[in-house]
């Protein structure tokens, strides 16, 4: 059960300012973290009097019931699946209310895939509104936590990523792009504490090069007025910290003459970089000296000397990015501010300034109906895909128990219902009667380097499609495991391959095996092609041919460390140290991609 409120002390103490605007904030979460089931239950009965006429409700007859029993007994749990020929029939240009009342503005695109194509997850204008709040409610509370935001700039990278358009002409794009590219963005008030380096015409601009390259040379511009550093993913930050490694010399010309690179043509950055570029010779030669020495440790802090902390995402897939980022800053503060996806934007991280592995999220009640599925990796119930037969108990926000995982289901605005969104949860404590939430993980995620996810019926895919190339030489793949490898920036994929040659005269040679490798990249997800071709924040996959015998080495040393041998299964993704170096003891060879794999905004599969 939740604990109640007044057992459970806030650590947001109101600030002992005249800034009423962060006072007001403060109060806000305060209030509604206070009263979290009673703010439940009138979202709850909002959506479902907004929504009563739609086809979707008018299914379950609920004959407009807003209370959660009826709702509960009567809507079922369902998954993307369940809900893309509805979501289909309005990309071909259905405009009957299906899910939601309102009308549906456009369509974000989710990171998840499914069947090798991006989620399309409809949205109306009105929840850019309730993105907008979730924003407004991040600097009143760090500024509780480090002061003087207020004094100086964020170089934030921010980038858009491509859309496309539905048959019906309704845009389709990630929910970043649709904030970045919405009038609350472009036409937002002057806020002393969200001053950006970068101009909007660098964040809008299409081209990664360009954008990344203008908003790079305006950090070094205003350097000492950085106060902190980051993007939205620690991949994206070090994406840029690679940027300036290849870019250094090209930006300090720059700088030293108050010319811009002939590569940056885009009209609206030419015009805006006219007005902020001067010649500035001490700037670049301190910038030469910098980036041209023999080690880049602390860079971070060497050019922005005032950095208060780093502004990234450093929970679920990207901790792996953990000590990279203490490498380049020298152990700055890791803020993740944020919890948030297509689908809704959930909550905040009420002690931003933790150790990455403390990050927890409280929830915000006002932004969504949320249930949680009880999970268990052990369990069918929390693995299944649909539950219209027999749906399992879900437990309401503000009844999960501490300490225990769970499986965000959620209600929304925009007509989703009792949706699993696929993130699963552990609760760690409370704020007020608010519970917090660890992120442990995306269900089914084999792996990722940045907004890419593969599972393992995808890797599967992949890997029989490789092989197709080693049958007329009498070969295939024994087994295999992967990993991600984000030594090198951009990270990479890593496939691990034993192969069986019934005929060593003809083994494959490396032109096959670069082939094999550039065919499982095209046998992968939109977003990791994407990530690939577009924004190049993945880098070509590899596979390493393994001696034979080296997978039976793997299954001995788990049965060494208490695996049952009658169990025992492959895994197809390694994490543990012990054993990424039990496989390369035993590497023979190592191929990468030798091109770019197709991929299109047009093209979604």
């Amino acid at each position: 059960m939740a604990i109640a409120a007044d057992l459970s002390p806030s650590p947001l103490a109101l600030p002992p300012t005249s800034d009423d605007k962060n006072a007001k904030a403060l109060r806000f979460i305060e209030e509604i973290t206070r009263n979290t089931d009673r703010v439940q239950e009138r979202v709850l009965a909002e959506i479902l009097s907004q929504n009563a006429p739609t086809e979707y409700l008018k299914r379950f007859q609920l004959n407009e019931a807003t209370d959660r029993h009826t709702f509960k007994s009567k809507v079922p749990i369902v998954s993307y699946e369940d809900l893309k020929h509805d979501i289909q029939r309005i990309a071909n240009g259905d405009r009957s209310p299906i899910f939601c009342a309102h009308p549906v503005s456009e369509f974000l695109t989710s990171s998840g895939t499914s069947a090798g194509e991006r989620k399309l997850m409809p949205t109306i204008r009105e929840e850019m509104d309730r993105r907008q709040l979730l924003y407004s409610l991040l600097m009143p509370v760090m500024n509780q936590y480090v002061g003087g935001l207020d004094k100086g700039k964020a170089l934030l990278f921010l980038f858009i990523k491509s859309e496309t358009k539905t048959p019906s002409g309704l845009v389709a794009r990630p929910v970043l792009t649709s904030y970045y590219k919405s009038e609350q963005f472009k036409n937002r008030p002057h806020d002393p504490y969200n001053v950006y380096t970068s101009p909007d015409e660098a964040i809008l601009c299409p081209d990664s090069f360009q954008s990344m390259y203008t908003q790079m040379l305006c950090g070094l511009i205003m350097r000492h007025e950085v106060l902190r550093v980051g993007a939205v993913f620690a991949s994206g930050l070090l994406r840029a910290i690679r940027f300036l490694q290849l870019n250094w010399a090209q930006l300090a010309h720059d700088i030293s003459t108050g010319t811009l690179n002939p590569k940056i043509t885009d009209p609206a950055i030419t015009e805006r970089m006219a007005q902020i570029l001067k010649p500035n010779p001490e700037l670049a030669n301190f910038i030469i000296k910098e980036c041209s020495g023999e080690t880049w440790e602390r860079i971070i802090t060497r050019i922005w000397p005032n950095t208060k902390y780093l502004d990234v995402i450093v929970t679920g897939a990207m901790a792996q990015y953990i000590p990279t980022l203490n490498y380049y800053s020298g152990g700055l503060p890791l803020a993740c501010t944020m919890y948030a996806s297509s689908e809704c934007y959930f909550g905040l991280n009420l002690n931003p300034i933790c150790n990455p592995s403390d990050v927890s999220y409280t929830i915000m009640p006002n932004m969504g109906y949320f249930e949680f599925l009880p999970h268990d990796d052990d369990s069918s119930t929390s693995s299944s895909t649909s539950s219209r037969d027999s749906p399992p108990p879900l437990v309401d926000l503000a009844d999960v128990e501490l300490g225990k995982s769970y499986e965000l289901v959620l209600t929304g605005y925009s007509g989703l219902c009792r949706y699993r969104v696929g993130d699963v949860l552990q609760v760690t404590g409370f704020h007020n009667s608010a519970p917090e939430f660890r992120f442990v993980r995306r269900k089914n995620v084999l792996l990722s380097i940045d907004s890419d996810k593969t599972d393992e019926a995808e890797l599967q895919n992949a890997v029989e499609n490789a092989s197709v190339l080693l049958k007329e030489l009498n070969t295939s793949v024994v087994e295999y495991t992967s990993f991600a490898d984000t030594k090198s920036i951009p990270g990479h994929y890593v496939i691990y391959w034993e192969l069986l040659m019934k005929d060593s005269r003809h083994a494959p040679s490396r032109d096959v095996l670069e082939k094999c490798c550039l065919t499982m990249e095209e046998s992968l997800n939109s977003v990791y092609r994407q990530g690939r071709v577009s924004d190049h924040s993945i880098g070509p996959l590899e596979i390493r041919v393994v001696k034979n015998g080296t997978f039976e080495e793997l299954m001995d040393y788990a049965i060494s460390r208490g695996a049952s041998i009658n169990q025992y299964k492959v895994p197809r993704c390694v994490t543990f140290t012990p054993i990424t170096e039990l496989l390369d003891s035993r590497v023979e060879s190592v191929h990468f991609s030798p091109a770019e794999p197709h991929w299109s905004p047009e093209r979604r599969r």
